[in-house]
C-alpha cells in the first residue's frame, strides 16, 4: 500500500464525460453534459484500499441519502484487477450488493476515466454542481484506518450540502488519503 494524496484540481472545470459498466447489472451507465441532476459525485474507490474498507460502511447511509436530493452518485473502481483480484467486476458487484449501494459502482477496465479525472487514490471524491463544474474534490473527513477520529463523512457532507444551498464551495477543502490507484 502507498499512500497517495488526491490532487487538487482547480474548482470549476467541467466533469469529463465517461460510458462504463455496472456489473451488479451488466448495463452501460452513461454520464455526460445530457444528465441532469442537482449536483454529481464521483467516487473513485475499490475492495481491497485499507481507506476505502475504513470507510465503506458509512457510505451508503450518506450516499443513498444524497440521491434523494436529485444528486447522482457514481462510484467508479479503476484498479488493475488482473493484479488485484479482489477489485474485480464480480466482486464489486458482491459488495455494492452487500453494502447496499442504490447507486452504481462502475469498472473502469481501461482506466481511462481514472486519467482523465486525474483520480490518484482510492477514496477520490469529486463533487459536481448542477452545470458539472467541479465543485469539491478532497476527503471524505479526517478519519484514517487505525485513528481515533470517528467516521462522519464531515467534509464532503459540509460540501454537498453548500452546493445544494446555493453557497460558495468551502474555502478549505484537504486531499483525499488513500491508496494510490493500481495502474497497470
Amino acid at each position: 500500500m502507498v499512500a497517495t494524496k488526491s490532487k487538487m484540481l482547480p474548482l470549476g472545470i467541467e466533469a469529463p464525460a465517461f460510458e462504463l459498466i455496472d456489473p451488479r447489472k451488466n448495463d452501460l451507465v452513461k454520464f455526460s453534459s445530457e444528465t441532469n441532476g442537482t449536483g454529481f459525485l464521483i467516487a473513485f474507490i475499490c475492495n481491497h484500499c485499507p481507506y476505502v474498507i475504513h470507510l465503506k460502511q458509512h457510505f451508503p447511509a450518506l450516499f443513498n441519502n444524497w440521491i434523494k436530493n436529485g444528486i447522482k452518485i457514481y462510484a467508479i473502481s479503476s484498479n488493475d484487477s488482473a493484479k488485484y483480484p479482489a477489485d474485480s467486476p464480480q466482486k464489486m458487484a458482491s459488495e455494492a450488493e452487500k453494502l447496499g449501494f442504490d447507486f452504481p459502482y462502475l469498472y473502469d477496465e481501461s482506466q481511462e476515466v481514472a486519467k482523465h479525472y486525474q483520480a490518484a487514490c482510492t477514496p477520490d471524491f469529486f463533487l459536481f454542481d448542477q452545470h458539472k463544474r467541479l465543485f469539491y474534490r478532497g476527503r471524505y473527513d479526517g478519519s484514517k484506518p487505525g485513528g481515533k477520529e470517528e467516521v462522519t463523512g464531515c467534509d464532503l457532507s459540509d460540501a454537498v450540502a453548500r452546493m445544494l444551498g446555493g453557497e460558495l464551495p468551502p474555502s478549505s477543502q484537504k486531499p483525499s488519503l488513500g491508496c494510490n490507484i493500481k495502474w497497470r
